[in-house]
């Protein structure tokens, strides 16, 4: 399935991974029109890809797509997007973090075929799971090309999923933690990296395998009775790890559904 023709209302880091996942062969699409902001991410795209347009500017790429993505930061969106006019019925997917839908609407002032989207930067590789708000068959089938779409039927679950992805940083967070703790103890750094980075994608790749166990399964299963693993995990929990990491999901939930504002 291709699309005719999609659009990039912002052209930050995000917009150039779902560009690049795309337009990976075979494409997705026969035209992409980005923004002229960031303006050498839109170069770059444009002199690797073909298919890319650099629009004069936001109302253009919104006149020439059949489907445009609102990929802008959530400081700026009400201002670039009440500038715009849109045609009814037109899909718009908005990026926006942590922003009601409602407002959107309201923003837009037309009729459009709104669906919100949390898409993260693997889906330059075709390897993104992409939470999709509401259930939609088109943008699900865009997302899924890009790795995987996970279609919610409501807003708790939306934003539940958008906390979720808040542990990114979190997850590489820990690995540095390991690889400071083996470089101080004398392991070579790049000695550390090397055998930290793989051992953890093994470990998402275990638990992401077709028929797994449950993640607690598989916390059981590498936690050998009295074994290193299960030290560690124990160790954490007492500590106050496992405990504080549940309070800070609750805590970029709460933000995210604006109850600490």
């Amino acid at each position: 399935m291709m699309i005719n023709s999609i659009g990039f209302v912002g052209t930050g880091a995000i917009t150039e991974a779902m560009v690049r996942g795309l337009l990976a062969a075979p494409a997705y699409a026969s035209e992409i029109h980005v923004s002229p902001r960031s303006a050498h991410i839109a170069a770059t795209l444009a002199q690797e890809f073909t298919a890319v347009r650099i629009a004069g500017d936001n109302q253009t790429v919104v006149d020439r797509s059949d489907m445009v993505f609102l990929a802008i930061r959530p400081q700026i969106a009400e201002e670039v997007v009440r500038a715009l006019s849109f045609r009814t019925g037109q899909v718009v997917v908005s990026l926006v973090a942590a922003t009601e839908r409602q407002a959107l609407l309201n923003w837009i002032g037309a009729d459009v075929h709104l669906v919100q989207a949390i898409p993260l930067p693997f889906v330059a590789q075709r390897q993104g799971v992409t939470a999709i708000l509401p259930p939609d068959a088109a943008v699900a089938a865009l997302f899924d090309t890009l790795g995987t779409a996970v279609q919610c039927k409501s807003k708790k679950e939306y934003d539940l999923l958008a906390a979720a992805s808040a542990m990114m940083s979190t997850y590489f967070g820990i690995m540095e933690t390991v690889a400071v703790w083996l470089e101080k103890s004398g392991l070579e750094r790049p000695k550390a990296n090397a055998y930290i980075a793989p051992l953890f994608a093994s470990l998402a790749q275990k638990a992401n395998s077709p028929g797994t166990e449950p993640f607690s399964a598989l916390s059981r299963e590498f936690a050998t009775k009295g074994g290193l693993n299960e030290q560690v995990l124990s160790d954490v929990d007492k500590k106050g790890g496992l405990a504080a990491l549940t309070a800070a999901l609750d805590g970029v939930l709460a933000r995210i559904e604006g109850r600490n504002s």
